[in-house]
């Protein structure tokens, strides 16, 4: 294996993100990558024409999902051989995460081709942006598994992460994986942000018995939990732990109130040894 040069004028595979909800998201770069592509490859030629009408743009589409993933790349793989440049989109924003592709990604990199991925919406990031939880470290981890005991499985490995979690869930699922939730990780904070970028687009804060009790069950969710405090106590001094509310929005004082709180502690013992510390 060796270095590649994404811009080397030969012919590429272009990794375009598309609006997730609000079509002004579109990018000039992403909207001028499909009008100079040769062919792009569509998760949902439909979903993708209603894009490419708005923004007037004519090309050739080639539906390609989960099922035919494995036939379809040597279709791509064609297309590079005679000189074409490829696009590849999902329906709603960056190819790839929680979508199909990567399989084609991998195998076009082996055959020693350019694979050019363009930054643009991803519901993710606005999520955790809007939750105020604390973002410096986290885990993506996408859709839980839809069989059940599989899914308990997955939270068990996670329910003592010191970093934030992140998921995707769908409507029909959404009570089911928070009592699966509350279950295993207890009543932790989270956030849920629905529709994200469309009109109706909402975000829920609080405790997951809350958010169950509360939430309207339409659109696609995004789902952040706060890491798990006992693991973060037991491996955090005072001074780190002070620091880590600070950084998630609170005041120094509420900080330093909080620790106290959580240690069962004297407030006044976390605040000599946070500025003690912080010297």
């Amino acid at each position: 294996m060796m270095w590649q040069k994404s811009y080397d004028n030969s012919p590429s595979v272009y990794i375009v993100p598309t609006p997730i909800g609000n079509l002004e998201d579109m990018t000039f770069r992403a909207i001028n990558t499909l009008k100079m592509v040769d062919v792009i490859f569509s998760e949902d030629t439909r979903v993708t024409l209603q894009l490419l009408n708005y923004f007037n743009i004519k090309n050739k589409l080639i539906h390609m999902d989960d099922h035919n993933e494995e036939t379809v790349k040597d279709k791509v793989l064609e297309f590079l051989r005679d000189g074409k440049n490829v696009a590849i989109v999902t329906d709603r924003g960056t190819p790839i995460i929680s979508d199909p592709g990567y399989k084609t990604v991998k195998f076009l990199k082996e055959e020693g081709y350019n694979v050019i991925a363009l930054p643009g919406a991803c519901a993710f990031v606005p999520a955790i942006v809007a939750s105020g939880i604390s973002s410096e470290h986290f885990t993506f981890y996408g859709f839980l598994s839809s069989k059940e005991k599989k899914m308990y499985d997955e939270l068990q490995l996670l329910k003592d992460s010191e970093y934030s979690l992140i998921f995707y869930e769908a409507p029909h699922r959404i009570i089911r994986t928070l009592n699966a939730m509350l279950e295993v990780f207890g009543d932790r904070y989270i956030s849920i942000s629905r529709e994200i970028s469309k009109l109706h687009e909402s975000v829920f804060v609080g405790k997951i018995s809350e958010a169950i009790d509360t939430i309207d069950v339409k659109g696609e969710f995004v789902i952040v939990i706060s890491p798990n405090e006992e693991v973060i106590l037991t491996d955090m001094s005072i001074t780190q732990n002070v620091n880590l509310y600070i950084k998630s929005g609170l005041s120094s004082m509420d900080a330093i109130k909080r620790v106290a709180k959580e240690r069962k502690i004297p407030k006044n013992e976390v605040y000599k040894e946070y500025h003690e510390g912080s010297r």
